[in-house]
């Protein structure tokens, strides 16, 4: 940072025409110069996992997302350069926290972008507003991050656990789905998809008849699934993800469920998935969503970019840390600084452009935007690579979201 000082006297000591023209002049300083930029760079973190389970929709195209948002900018914010650097979790808190504290401490990271896996973003959440550093969550999905969790120094860009349980829970009721049967992975990320899903579907008229739970990553789901199929639920929920949503997909397609008539809703699933599933397999698999390749004009023309770097279609996460690398710049830019502070009092106060849709940031640093229930195409349908989905109905994010004030976030309260 550059402070103007008057050589050998102080300010108060300046005769008023010196002191007018000393501030002029400072006011021609262009803009890097008076910027208070760390380090003289911004540089932005992309932590996530790079060659496991969740490569597919976050991993390198993380990366690239991230460096197509900079390029926006032309690779400088506030006439400083753009760095993106990137760091691998392997999806474990410990291995995650001993690379943002190393980054925070000795690697001028000023933000943190991605990061998947719910215990990995609240591990980092604590170490970000330890150090008070900038975190985009565009990863992991708990809802917790903008509840009793929440930072003034996080965002979270991610459609929660929350918003899609509510969403696709109203949204199919709202359509016909009356009747519901939950397979759920045995565990806390399971139950409480299962418990907001439920909650949802019985506020819209719909009831729950039953549920069946399964362990991770579970190769044969059929006992599960025979029970779901039993119970003549018109829509069976997959309140898991990953492999378990493939397999269950796959597995009830195998033993005529769907063709029977049931549909599947499923809460946490990715284009990827729907890719290795299989359209004869997925089709009509129903699935809310904030971002689709093919939504509008807006998200083609990222998408594209992003296909001539990767050679595929982007997931929702790896738009959102596009679109979440993008608004921080543009933040950094307003506020004339990189302090997290600043930058996300800033973040918060611009408003979002989430490809194209209109979107705005709580105070609790939950990103707010519509999502859309979409159904899964028939391969007759599908004309083309990655034309995978055809929208049902949108739903607006007032109604999906979790309320801010039940939240338990204190941020924005007086």
């Amino acid at each position: 940072m550059h402070r103007l000082t008057a050589p050998h006297t102080s300010r108060a000591a300046l005769p008023a025409f010196a002191l007018a023209a000393a501030l002029a002049a400072a006011a021609l300083l262009p803009s890097a110069a008076r910027a208070q930029i760390s380090d003289n760079v911004v540089r932005i973190g992309v932590l996530g996992d790079m060659g496991w389970q969740f490569a597919d929709i976050g991993g390198k195209g993380s990366v690239v997302a991230a460096q197509l948002a900079v390029d926006d900018f032309g690779g400088k914010v506030a006439g400083v350069p753009v760095e993106v650097i990137a760091g691998d979790h392997q999806n474990k808190p410990d291995v995650g926290g001993a690379t943002l504290r190393k980054w925070f401490d000795e690697g001028g990271v000023d933000a943190v972008a991605d990061l998947p896996v719910s215990s990995v973003a609240l591990a980092a959440q604590e170490i970000a507003r330890e150090k008070k550093k900038t975190l985009l969550i565009s990863g992991a999905a708990v809802s917790d991050l903008t509840g009793k969790a929440c930072s003034p120094y996080s965002t979270h860009w991610a459609d929660d656990t929350y918003a899609l349980a509510n969403a696709t829970g109203r949204a199919v009721t709202a359509g016909g789905g009356k009747s519901w049967f939950f397979l759920t992975v045995d565990y806390s990320f399971g139950h409480a998809m299962e418990r907001d899903a439920s909650a949802a579907v019985v506020a819209t008229g719909g009831k729950v008849v039953g549920n069946a739970r399964h362990p991770l990553g579970a190769a044969d789901l059929s006992s599960f699934l025979l029970q779901a199929q039993a119970s003549k639920a018109q829509v069976i929920g997959l309140a898991n993800v990953g492999g378990d949503t493939s397999n269950a997909v796959k597995q009830a397609a195998e033993f005529g469920i769907t063709s029977g008539g049931q549909k599947l809703a499923g809460f946490l699933v990715f284009i990827t998935d729907v890719h290795a599933i299989g359209l004869p397999l997925a089709k009509g698999l129903l699935i809310s969503t904030g971002f689709y390749w093919d939504q509008n004009a807006e998200a083609r023309a990222f998408a594209k970019r992003f296909e001539a770097k990767m050679g595929r279609m982007p997931t929702k996460q790896q738009a959102s840390v596009y679109a979440s690398v993008k608004h921080y710049l543009k933040a950094v830019a307003a506020a004339g600084t990189d302090d997290a502070a600043r930058v996300n009092a800033e973040m918060r106060s611009l408003p979002v452009d989430y490809f194209g849709h209109a979107a705005s940031i709580r105070p609790d640093g939950r990103v707010l935007y519509d999502l859309t229930l979409y159904e899964v195409k028939s391969p007759s349908e599908s004309k083309g690579p990655w034309d995978y989905y055809k929208p049902v109905t949108t739903l607006p994010a007032s109604e999906v979201f979790r309320p801010a004030g039940e939240t338990g976030c204190p941020l924005g309260k007086s």
